[in-house]
């Protein structure tokens, strides 16, 4: 799957090899040409691949599944959840159809098979990777079955030869008024019904809208999705666990442990790479020293209980120095502010002690001094919050890391309510949220809720689309987007002003 530049094997040892493991030594690498949209991922893909490629199209397909996870965890409806997803989906994992006649059907059909195949390497080592991946991409086949085009889709139904047992003519008479009261089919109403074990259509089963009898579920034509994303999930589920059993007897590349592991990871918040185009906000073109204590209103809640602390204390030790720094850094304060913010917040030491203790750590952040990468003016990027949430745990006295991971449950609650957020509501889903490890999904709700009106104007007036309001997975996008959005109709013909509000420049 990945391109070598080498053989494992010595070539006169392959030639000794048993005839059952021959086929594996001689695999033969192919292009797959992909007559369908949809995809049942039975077969690997074989033809070669760039390690970039193995990388990017997994990130990308990781986006996807995290974006559908958030729509679950906000309860957003079926209709809400399609409507959210297509932009993403366009962006980041484009699937068309054939009557789009478009040149690059196969090429994107190719993404979607090997990216499928990344992920399930990554996520088969624990059985709760499986479940949240095997949940995720059966929402995933479910979106796309439903969008797909009518003909194509029995197609690829037909292709799948499923075993699904047709009822005869004499069957429906016998059970015709079992089976118009389970379906709710009016008399004169002809369509064709299925039957198959019943433990293969659970959803179904659950809602009641199929007839039980004999151990069979007798399925109508117009249920067919539901039958056919039963069988998806029903052959994922048994490929993730032939995938785990063959996972330690793998011999793996060593450039592909550390993607996977990345991976993996990046199921607990999807990494998110610092863009220097988030300190480029509209109306917010010049923040100072002073301006730091309005614009903190904006800030996650990891970044304003490090400011908190520091106002309380006029200290923070390392970690939320380096921590705290590289996000202010990100919003777009200077090296020169970033030095007098933080020889004011360190009110109660000397001048000397700054000088020789604080002064060169904030130069090496901003690429000032330090390694080769550091003079070429880099510096170290902003945290994401994957970058928080897979860090060891912060120790006595320490306030960096994200607060949905490292607060008790009441000292949650009380920082929250301190920085306004009072919905009772919010506060018990945050709580449930946390419980489950979903620290990132309670961020973002206590952001939607807190910038509710913005979100639902923008919305309202088509001025924002679904990626600008996509999860949040960023302290500095964050940022970005609160301040936008509480200062929505005031362009970008503005400078922060010396208390951090925004003065209108003259014509």
């Amino acid at each position: 799957m990945i391109r070598h530049d080498y053989s494992r094997v010595d070539p006169k040892r392959r030639a000794n090899l048993d005839y059952k493991k021959r086929q594996f030594a001689n695999a033969e690498f192919q292009q797959q040409n992909y007559d369908h949209r949809l995809n049942f991922y039975v077969l690997p893909p074989t033809a070669e691949i760039t390690l970039e490629e193995f990388e990017t199209w997994a990130i990308n397909r990781l986006k996807v599944l995290s974006e559908l996870e958030a729509c679950s965890f906000r309860n957003r409806g079926p209709e809400e959840t399609a409507e959210y997803m297509k932009s993403i989906l366009d962006k980041y994992l484009p699937l068309r159809s054939n009557s789009s006649k478009s040149q690059k059907l196969q090429e994107e059909r190719r993404k979607d098979h090997y990216s499928h195949f990344i992920l399930r390497l990554a996520f088969s080592s624990t059985e709760d990777l499986r479940r949240r991946f095997s949940r995720l991409e059966t929402m995933l086949f479910r979106l796309r079955f439903k969008d797909d085009d009518l003909r194509e889709r029995q197609e690829f139904v037909r292709s799948l030869n499923l075993e699904w047992e047709e009822v005869g003519e004499d069957e429906k008479r016998e059970l015709r008024d079992e089976l118009m009261a389970a379906s709710g089919q009016k008399k004169g109403e002809e369509q064709e019904w299925f039957k198959v074990d019943w433990e293969r259509v659970p959803e179904l089963v659950e809602q009641r809208r199929v007839l039980l009898k004999r151990g069979k579920a007798y399925v109508p034509q117009r249920e067919q999705m539901s039958l056919v994303v039963a069988e998806f999930t029903k052959k994922l589920d048994e490929a993730l666990e032939l995938t785990a059993r063959a996972l330690p007897r793998l011999d793996e590349d060593d450039r592909l442990a550390p993607i996977l592991a990345h991976l993996s990871q990046s199921f607990t918040a999807p990494d998110a790479a610092y863009s220097s185009s988030d300190a480029d906000i509209d109306g917010l073109s010049t923040i100072t020293a002073n301006s730091i204590d309005t614009l903190s209103q904006h800030f996650p809640l990891c970044m304003r209980n490090l400011h908190t602390t520091l106002r309380e204390n006029s200290h923070l030790k390392h970690f939320g120095r380096l921590q705290y720094t590289l996000f202010l850094k990100g919003i777009g304060l200077s090296l020169d502010e970033c030095i007098i913010f933080w020889r004011r917040s360190f009110k109660l030491i000397t001048d000397d002690k700054f000088q020789k203790e604080y002064r060169y750590n904030i130069r090496h952040s901003y690429g000032d001094v330090g390694g080769d990468a550091n003079r070429r003016g880099r510096g170290y990027t902003p945290y994401s919050c994957q970058k928080l949430l897979t860090e060891p745990l912060p120790g006595p006295g320490q306030s960096h890391g994200c607060p949905y991971r490292t607060f008790t449950p009441d000292n949650l609650t009380s920082i929250l309510q301190r920085v306004g957020v009072n919905d009772r509501d919010v506060l018990k889903s945050v709580k449930e949220d946390v419980g489950k490890q979903r620290y990132h999904v309670a961020c973002n709700r206590v952001f939607e809720w807190s910038h509710k009106r913005e979100i639902k104007k923008v919305k309202d007036d088509g001025s924002w689309g679904a990626n600008d309001l996509d999860t949040i997975v960023h302290p500095n996008t964050y940022f970005k987007r609160s301040w936008l959005l509480k200062h929505l109709g005031e362009g970008n013909a503005g400078v922060v002003n010396e208390g951090g509000g925004v003065e209108k420049m003259e014509e």
